[in-house]
Order: structure tokens, then C-alpha cells, then sequence
């Protein structure tokens, strides 16, 4: 490129990859102006030195910046402009991070269970097994129960909660019910909803969950029947010579949040145990 050669919009777009539409729209936003309009027919055309902006605003494009941002930096006059629009661009990119990291974890812990539902079905997992739950802090809200799944797990009182204390959940529903025998018998009327959230919380706003082995067995199946499932861990344990604690946990693996077809819903039976003592 010549020094004081003028080029045309068409030999812009050649040199500089980009399209007449931007070459227009950036002369429009007076981020790249051409250095001479034709009386005659309105033809732009622009210097070498005015298309040296070219790599600087695609730079600034990949960096985040929006066009009408870009103005100042392009006419570079003082180190405190951009020490500003640099340090006011990487709050925003770190709070845009925070969000997409925030929706990443909560679609693949999402994905997971779907995942992790698809293979217990496959596979006819149904046995009664023992393993240890790793220890970690859920929120919680505590409510009635009147067996009324649906309302429990997509549960409007309690997201209206979790917003309400500008937080994000994540993965699946668990709810913690005070009486196992109760729970299989159909009495049981109290809940605590429980799940993992993404933000920070207060202390009193959590419950601590696991740290201890139990009893698993996953319900395939619809919720109505899922003492079933009760009456297997019960049989069980008395079988194997375990206690089980007097409070159960159901984790909803895949239920009416992932599909209308109850045949597939998966849930997850679990119960603190001990070997040979209560």
C-alpha cells in the first residue's frame, strides 16, 4: 500500500476482510472515516493510515468492546482513558464470566442427570446398595407435605425463596422427610426441600447433608408407587443386619422438571444406616 494512495470501498474490503455493509456502518459510527468523499458520485475512499484503525478495532471487538466504546480509545489521547475503559471492561467481562459459569454449571449438572437416569434405566438398576454421601451445605426451606409431588418438587414457594435471597440453585430436588416409616406408610406430613446452590449464602440459610453412608435404591417409575422402594431398603437392611435411621431422602434424578412420561421418572431412595446398631 502506497503511503498517499487513496483506496476505494472495494479494494478496503480486499485488503482489510471486511464488508462494505461494516466499512459503512464504522464510517456511520465515526470509528473509521473515510479521508475523502467524492462530490461527484459519493465514493469513500481511505488512506493507509486510516486503515491501520482496521486491526486496532477488531482487536477492541475481540476484547469486548462495544463500537460506540471504541471511539476514544481510537483517538488515544490520554493513558487515563483507557486505564478506565479498560478497568470498567474487565468488571463487566468478570460479572459476564460469573453469569456463564452460572449457567454452564446449572445446565450440565442438569445434563448429568439426564445422563445419569438414562443409564439406571438402561441397565435395570433397581438393588438396594451402600455408599458413602460426600458432606456439603444445601439450602433449605421447611413445609408441608400432603403428598402432592408435583407442587413439592417444582416447588413456586420455594424458588420464590431462593430469589427472594439472591441466590441460584443447582441439581436435583431433594427432600428430606422426618419419619421413614411414616414416609412408606403414607402419613408422613412434613418436608424439607433441599438443593445445592451456586452462590454464597448465609450459614443459617443451610443445612448440612451427608458425611455418612446409606442405604441407595433408585425408583423407577411413578411417585405414588415409590413405597415400594421403601419396603425394599426395609427388607434389606433387616436382611443384612443394618439399623436405619428414623428419616429418609429422596433425590428426584429425572421427574416432571425433565418429562411428562412417569413410566421414566428416576429417583433416588436413600436412608442413613449402621451396621448392627440403631
Amino acid at each position: 500500500m502506497g503511503k498517499n494512495q487513496l483506496y476505494g470501498i472495494g479494494k478496503v474490503e480486499e485488503i482489510c476482510n471486511l464488508s462494505k455493509k461494516a466499512i459503512r456502518f464504522y464510517d456511520k459510527m465515526g470509528i473509521l472515516s473515510p479521508d475523502k468523499v467524492s462530490d461527484k458520485n459519493g465514493y469513500r475512499y481511505y488512506s493507509k493510515k486510516t486503515l491501520l484503525s482496521v486491526p486496532m478495532i477488531k482487536y477492541y471487538k475481540q476484547s469486548g468492546f462495544k463500537l460506540e466504546e471504541m471511539k476514544a480509545l481510537l483517538e488515544g489521547t490520554t493513558y487515563s482513558i483507557f486505564e478506565k475503559s479498560f478497568r470498567n471492561k474487565i468488571d463487566e467481562l468478570k460479572e459476564l464470566e460469573n453469569e456463564i459459569s452460572l449457567k454452564i454449571k446449572s445446565i450440565k449438572d442438569w445434563y448429568d442427570l439426564i445422563v445419569e437416569a438414562q443409564t439406571v434405566i438402561e441397565n435395570d438398576i433397581k438393588e438396594v446398595s451402600v455408599k458413602y454421601v460426600e458432606n456439603c451445605k444445601m439450602i433449605y426451606l421447611d413445609q408441608d407435605f400432603n403428598y402432592d409431588y408435583m407442587d413439592s418438587i417444582i416447588n413456586i414457594e420455594f424458588t420464590n425463596y431462593i430469589e427472594s435471597i439472591n441466590n441460584a440453585i443447582t441439581g436435583p430436588v431433594m427432600i428430606h422427610f422426618p419419619s421413614f416409616e411414616d414416609k412408606m406408610n403414607g402419613k408422613c406430613n412434613k418436608m424439607k426441600i433441599m438443593q445445592q446452590t451456586i452462590l454464597k449464602c448465609k450459614e443459617s440459610e443451610t443445612v448440612k447433608f451427608g458425611g455418612f453412608m446409606v442405604a441407595s435404591c433408585y425408583h423407577v417409575g411413578s411417585h405414588e408407587t415409590i413405597s415400594e422402594t421403601y419396603k425394599k431398603i426395609k427388607d434389606w437392611a433387616k436382611k443384612n443386619g443394618y439399623k436405619y435411621e428414623d428419616k429418609s431422602y429422596e433425590r428426584y434424578v429425572t421427574d416432571y422438571w425433565t418429562t411428562k412420561n412417569i413410566d421414566e421418572f428416576v429417583t433416588e431412595v436413600m436412608v442413613k444406616i449402621n451396621k448392627g446398631k440403631k
